[in-house]
């Protein structure tokens, strides 16, 4: 058993731990949902890797960008569908 070696400190030897800031309150919904970030997640990688690889074909960035930023767009249903 343990011992407050000072009994008459005005501080605890064990204080409580403090309890969240807004107790009464609910919490706020996430922005996002873990499903949707997973997919927007995904579709830019796919859409950085395909812009990626226009731009080491082409040696063109607007058709890099043009291409990465189609690729993302597309892959956002297919990404829903097959993730969900």
């Amino acid at each position: 058993m343990s011992r407050d070696p000072y009994p008459h400190s005005p501080i605890p030897a064990h204080p409580e731990p403090p309890g969240p800031a807004s107790a009464g309150t609910p919490p706020e919904p996430p922005l996002l949902s873990v499903h949707a970030a997973v997919v927007f997640l995904a579709a830019f990688l796919i859409g950085l890797v395909m812009g990626g690889l226009m731009f080491l074909h082409d040696k063109s960035v607007p058709a890099a960008v043009a291409t990465g930023l189609v690729t993302a767009g597309g892959s956002v249903p297919v990404l829903h569908k097959l993730i969900g």
